[in-house]
């Protein structure tokens, strides 16, 4: 049985907490979820047990740090084809080992030119970290950022609210500047992650000219977001939405109860974040875990600041700048959140791209399905003449 919280405010902010959880998962609304038959000091001591299971999370990069326009500092790290988790010079920088210069880092001697380097955007309430499988199958055979978006992982805030997607664009174009300064890309953006990608075409049409040679959009959307019902009755969601970004400001305001009540409805908030995140029924429960963990990081009041952003997002033309590159739009076939008819639009709009639609997967396909995810990644770096050396 559940348990009650003590006084009709505090119950009301517990339900306020487990609704900003349905946000943070990407939903819009309430769902049913079963009641939990083990007692809550079981339950917490699992999710503690489940803290410190795998090594989720673990992996670390060259660290970096990227100035926004607005100011805001943007973390980032790189991992480089040493396989000792970066570069260990900046990008474009010479190596000199024994025998002389040997050319740019990550390229043959003699190249010439600079190492090819894919970039991952990750989505609402995650993290750098949620490419874990990725980052960990890529580690040293190719050159990789990973960065986090504003008011998530360890970037800071921003002084800019609400947030809009062309905001994101821009952050992303400044980490690319930091980070990866010459040379070819992959960009790889996932949910918000992949909008971020759009949002950067969209402003900086030359630099997918000049200098992109591929990329991948996984479990994204170009628009039409008011239309995903999170498999709920359409008419419930409208409704919801449109009370929602009052409600939103209102909770904002009051981010300390909200998360209290937050924590004080873990229970419910985990079954949410199964639901909208994971599709299958033997996902880890420590990838489940960690997947709690990266959405409940993000403070009530970034979740309030971010989501009237992807109701007005709106980037399908953006994606011609994308028409003549090697591209992948990779979706799971039970995405609740951005569904896979979205994805398809995507694929639809580049005539080049390769679609891929992961069975029985969900939103976090890149976790739930790592190697379907990783396998369409390095044949996307093979088709782009930049694939990373299997020998």
């Amino acid at each position: 049985m559940g348990e009650t919280t003590g006084g009709g405010g505090w119950r009301r902010a517990g339900f306020a907490g487990a609704a900003i959880g349905v946000l943070a998962a990407g939903a819009a609304a309430g769902v049913a979820v079963e009641r939990l038959t083990v007692g809550r000091s079981v339950r917490q001591k699992a999710r503690l047990a489940l803290d410190a299971t795998g090594p989720y999370g673990t992996l670390r990069g060259t660290p970096g740090r990227a100035l926004a326009d607005d100011g805001t500092v943007l973390a980032y790290e790189t991992d480089g084809t040493d396989g000792a988790g970066g570069t260990g010079v900046a990008a474009g920088a010479r190596v000199v080992d024994g025998a002389g210069e040997a050319g740019r880092t990550g390229v043959a001697e003699g190249s010439g030119e600079a190492p090819v380097t894919v970039v991952f955007s990750h989505g609402f309430c995650l993290s750098q970290d949620s490419w874990h499988y990725q980052r960990e199958a890529l580690r040293g055979r190719v050159r990789t950022v990973f960065w986090d978006q504003r008011g998530h992982g360890r970037s800071a805030r921003g002084p800019e609210e609400p947030v809009t997607i062309d905001r994101l664009g821009r952050d992303l174009k400044a980490v690319i500047d930091a980070a990866a300064p010459e040379g070819p890309l992959v960009l790889v953006g996932h949910s918000m992650g992949g909008m971020t990608v759009m949002a950067l075409a969209d402003r900086h049409p030359e630099l997918i000219r000049d200098r992109v040679v591929g990329v991948a959009l996984i479990g994204t959307s170009a628009g039409r977001l008011e239309e995903v019902s999170y498999g709920l009755p359409l008419v419930g969601v409208n409704a919801v939405r449109r009370v929602l970004p009052g409600v939103l400001r209102a909770l904002g305001s009051q981010a300390e109860l909200v998360e209290k009540g937050r924590r004080a409805t873990a229970d419910l908030f985990a079954g949410l974040v199964k639901k909208y995140s994971f599709a299958s029924k033997d996902v880890d429960p420590a990838v489940v875990r960690f997947a709690e963990r990266m959405i409940e990081s993000v403070p009530v009041d970034v979740v309030a600041a971010f989501y009237p952003a992807f109701g007005a997002h709106d980037k399908l033309a953006a994606l011609a700048a994308f028409r003549d590159l090697p591209a992948l739009a990779l979706a799971g076939d039970q995405d609740l959140v951005t569904p896979a008819s979205h994805t398809e639009a995507i694929a639809e709009a580049l005539p080049g791209s390769r679609l891929v639609v992961v069975p029985d997967a969900g939103h976090l396909v890149m976790l739930e399905r790592p190697g379907a995810v990783t396998d369409a990644l390095t044949a996307l770096l093979a088709r782009a003449g930049e694939g990373p050396d299997n020998g």
